[in-house]
């Protein structure tokens, strides 16, 4: 049994399945996220997982957060809930970042971030009282409720409690409350730090701004914003709800106040300053009427002279008040060096490439997080080094320059952009790079080189041969090869002796009985590599030979002579 009541930001969960639109997320892939899933269903269905009733993770707080006043959709009436414009700063670095992200993937989507903004307000008020980080982690984890069918659906563990701590049944999670079958589709690394993890606002808000996205949407057209906010909670409350928060952040604005700590349950609304009042002149005081201060001018004779006023010290002019600077804001990105980036085919970059982000008072931007992606790709999928993913977020060191990592070619010859993008509250900077890659030169091929013929006793080893394993006319460092006994088939071909019946030349083998006919080792920085001593005692007069054999199947055979041992000389006749 479901419950029967519910808020109206506690109404049962029905979002989507995500995995239904894995197939139509082609081009997501530009902003480090690959999705993992293959092609599922063309349209997503009410008993997905996630549509299912997933519960909400703030039912274990406070009711002033668990349940807060929600605004009113466009159109509905009523007023906004005071000081929800307010946002804690790093949600709100989160949510601006997603849309940057998002538009470097899917430029068509229009996403706006006021639109994650708002979910991740009803999901998990910003991450409120649950102390979030400014790495984007909480020191509390936001889970929702166990789905073990008791209240809500019932969905057994699918991620091993990886994402969700729980190892028997699934529980939505992090500040957007994915259910973990979704986040394997879906995962994103927002940040740039190498993770995908849902317990992290900007790893989330990613994540969710690309399922948002999926499908093809357009969210500049209702129909569009209508289906993607219903694909994350089929519910027309939730998307009233949603609508409400997302309209009041775009008309009234939006304030970034601190990370509330853990116990700071209300998101606190944006403290405003009082204008401070100016006190009204008031005239001069006058004297009261005493039988002894006549003011009757008919009685003059009556009247005591009035006392000279005692003058006032004079003040001194106050200096005007200088104005307070505005806060400087980003006012340009620009490329570092002129060299266009240029590789061969399948091959690494030599550098990452650099842009500088200024500020409108002509210093550095420190800390600025830019987005670097790879389009208009024909190489056939140049990319970043961690992963071959054709996107990254980086940002600013202390001269306020933006290093990528080095870049992989792709495997063919062709061109690529990558545009870096910088953002601020109010303004958005891009830099577009041409680059290309190259065809790789035909590899030519292995060369295997040395003594092809040895002549010696029967009993005297064979030493001090070498080969040189070479490409071109470039040694190849740390090749394999192998040295084995061979003999021809009938066939023609060469093929190793039988260790039990053969009696030609041998390696030494752990001890002085072992013989080894085959043996294995690697070339030196300079190409070469010396064999072994082959040991030739009691090896029986006859032609041999030794089969050198590289990775690549390059061959040399090696011809050894082995002649009788010369007959011992005869003792001189005695005197």
């Amino acid at each position: 049994m479901k419950p029967l009541h519910r808020h109206v930001v506690n109404t049962s969960r029905k979002v989507l399945c995500t995995a239904a639109l894995a197939a139509s997320l082609t081009t997501a892939a530009v902003v480090t996220n690959t999705p993992v899933a293959g092609a599922g269903e063309a349209e997503p269905t009410p008993d997905s997982p996630q549509a299912t009733d997933r519960g909400d993770a703030r039912l274990d707080l406070p009711g002033q957060l668990a349940d807060p006043v929600v605004p009113p959709a466009a159109g509905t009436g009523g007023n906004p809930a005071e000081g929800s414009s307010a946002i804690p700063a790093t949600a709100l670095d989160a949510y601006k970042r997603s849309e940057v992200a998002v538009a470097a993937a899917l430029p068509k989507c229009k996403l706006p971030w006021t639109l994650v903004a708002a979910i991740g307000r009803v999901e998990s008020v910003h991450a409120s009282g649950y102390g979030l980080k400014t790495d984007g982690t909480t020191e509390k984890p936001i889970r929702g409720p166990r789905l073990d069918g008791n209240g809500y659906a019932k969905i057994l563990d699918t991620d091993k409690g990886e994402f969700d701590g729980d190892t028997e049944y699934d529980r939505a999670f992090g500040p957007l409350q994915f259910i973990p079958s979704t986040w394997a589709t879906w995962k994103a690394d927002g940040n740039g730090d190498g993770k995908r993890d849902a317990n992290n606002i900007y790893d989330a808000a990613l994540g969710a701004g690309l399922y948002l996205c999926s499908g093809g949407k357009d969210l500049s057209l209702p129909a569009d914003l209508d289906k993607a906010i219903l694909g994350y909670n089929q519910s027309r409350e939730y998307v009233n709800s949603v609508l409400g928060y997302m309209r009041q952040y775009q008309q009234d604005g939006t304030a970034g106040i601190p990370n509330p700590p853990v116990g700071n349950y209300p998101t606190p609304p944006t403290p405003t300053i009082p204008t401070p009042r100016v006190p009204t002149p008031q005239p001069p005081a006058t004297r009261p009427n005493t039988p002894n201060n006549p003011t009757n001018p008919s009685n003059p004779g009556n009247q005591t002279p009035n006392p000279k006023p005692t003058p006032e010290p004079s003040k001194p002019t106050p200096e005007p008040s200088k104005p307070t600077p505005a806060p400087a804001t980003l006012a340009k990105l620009e490329r570092v060096g002129e060299t266009k980036p240029e590789a061969e085919a399948g091959t690494l970059f030599a550098e990452g490439v650099r842009f500088k982000a200024v500020l409108s008072d002509g210093k550095s931007a420190v800390g600025q997080a830019v987005v670097v992606a790879v389009e208009q790709d024909t190489t056939g999928g140049t990319g970043f080094v961690f992963g071959s993913e054709p996107s990254v977020v980086v940002r600013t060191d202390a001269q306020g320059i933006a290093t990528t990592p080095r870049l992989k070619a792709g495997p063919k010859a062709g061109t690529f952009t990558l545009r870096a993008t910088a953002y601020d509250a109010k303004s958005q900077f891009t830099v577009a790079v041409d680059g290309r890659t190259t065809e790789k030169p035909a590899e030519q091929p292995v060369v295997l080189t040395g003594t092809k013929t040895v002549q010696v006793a029967a009993g005297t080893p064979v030493t001090g041969l070498q080969y040189l394993v070479a490409r071109g006319d470039k040694p190849v460092a740390g090749a394999e090869l192998t040295a084995t006994l061979v003999e021809k088939a009938a066939g023609g071909a060469w093929t190793p002796v039988d260790a039990k019946t053969a009696k030609g030349p041998w390696f030494q083998g752990a001890t002085a009985e072992e013989k080894l006919f085959t043996k294995a080792l690697k070339t030196g920085a300079d190409g070469r590599a010396t064999l072994p001593a082959l040991l030739t005692a009691d090896v029986p007069a006859g032609t041999y030979h030794l089969r050198l054999l590289t990775a690549d199947k390059t061959e040399l055979i090696v011809t050894i002579e082995i002649t009788a041992a010369a007959p011992a000389p005869a003792p001189a006749p005695k005197a």
